[in-house]
């Protein structure tokens, strides 16, 4: 029977401030803690059984009292110089990243009217913001115009909306392949295509986005798709990744339709060993970033629901794996990802663990190389098995 994996990354749910967090302004920061202190009534109760609140006392250093988790557990520390998507989840992957990525205010004319020559087109904006703000300011001149609207964020990205209306998807995409051409020269992590639709004062994000990040180093799941592995992406893995080291993805358009992908993928029948590697989204993009502690805590809930029905149908050949790549606290100042430990919750074969404190986030990826029996030399990290 062949061996399989599932890996689930949290996206944004920390659980405590890093060691390093006051060189970010995130000394403080905590999504978790603050999601528990905040939102009356928030419960977890499958997340906690399988040792959240364990992982959450492990990265504040507080005592252990009767710590009995289903799951093995511990807290990871980020190594890498960022706290973004792409930076978490290449150190996740066995590849941290000692060199930051390039983040921008606003970018610079000259860069500006390279990227305009190579898409053709005038950008409207060049300027960090919100991308729902933004949409408010510069929605209705981008109709009229048929100009891209340019922005940026705290994170090293180059996001470019434009309404499916008045500039279709296919060609937003070009425009966006045409810059990362530029931004892989710049060090710019993310170019993300932005389709919106709706009407002035309603404009509204629609599912059509698409990441193009930078072709990034050697990790885990080349090695592993190399030896006959098969590595599935569920949601944004495939963007975030360049689509290295993938042999099949599935897109998906909530946390919900991700879980019912691994739903459905766990239901298979295949004949190789293979990874299951997703990526949900909605704590980050819908909540952490809008700074919405109610909402984020409803996502928790939701994700909570489903692993009660997940748990049944996992046995001793499946290893599992949750975790997340940065925190994004949405009680912080400001609307950037924050600084901070994660949580490592692993269901493998033994009784459970208690793991401590780790680093760097590439232990998940020896643990990976581990269990699938892949030779693992010259990336990063020690596994937990």
């Amino acid at each position: 029977m062949p061996k399989r994996a599932l890996l689930i990354v949290l996206d944004s749910v920390g659980i405590g401030h890093a060691p390093d967090a006051a060189e970010f302004g995130d000394e403080g920061a905590n999504t978790m803690g603050h999601i528990r202190d905040s939102v009356p009534g928030f419960s977890a109760p499958m997340l906690d059984a399988c040792g959240l609140s364990v992982a959450e006392a492990i990265a504040a250093n507080r005592k252990l009292i009767s710590a009995d988790p289903t799951w093995s557990v511990g807290c990871l520390v980020e190594h890498s110089a960022g706290k973004d998507t792409t930076t978490g989840h290449l150190e996740i992957a066995g590849a941290p990243m000692l060199e930051a990525f390039t983040s921008f205010d606003s970018f610079p004319d000259a860069l500006i009217a390279e990227l305009e020559n190579a898409s053709g087109v005038s950008f409207l904006g060049n300027y960090a913001q919100s991308g729902t703000v933004i949409l408010e300011e510069l929605g209705d001149e981008h109709v009229a115009t048929g100009e891209p609207i340019l922005y940026t964020s705290a994170d090293s990205v180059l996001q470019i909306a434009a309404h499916e209306e008045v500039i279709p998807v296919e060609r937003l995409y070009q425009i966006c392949k045409a810059c990362r051409v530029i931004a892989d020269r710049e060090r710019i992590g993310r170019v993300i295509a932005r389709p919106f639709l709706g009407t002035s004062g309603q404009y509204e994000r629609t599912r059509n986005r698409h990441d193009f990040s930078m072709q990034p180093p050697e990790t885990v799941l080349n090695r592993l798709s190399a030896d006959k592995v098969d590595v599935i992406g569920v949601g944004k893995i495939s963007d975030i990744y360049a689509g290295s080291g993938i042999t099949e993805s599935h897109p998906t358009g909530s946390n919900v339709e991700g879980c019912e992908t691994i739903d459905r993928l766990l239901a298979e029948s295949r004949e190789n060993d293979h990874l299951i590697f997703t990526n949900l989204v909605d704590f980050d993009m819908l909540y952490g970033h809008r700074r919405n502690p109610e909402g984020y805590a409803g996502a928790l809930e939701e994700f909570d629901q489903w692993l009660e029905t997940f748990l049944p149908k996992i046995d001793d050949d499946t290893l599992v794996i949750i975790t997340a790549d940065h925190g994004n606290d949405p009680t912080w100042k400001g609307t950037d990802h924050t600084r901070e430990k994660v949580p490592l919750l692993m269901r493998a074969p033994g009784e459970p663990e208690i793991l401590g404190e780790r680093t760097p986030f590439s232990d998940i990826a020896a643990t990976l190389a581990d269990w699938f029996g892949i030779d693992y030399t010259g990336l990063s990290g020690k596994s937990f098995l």
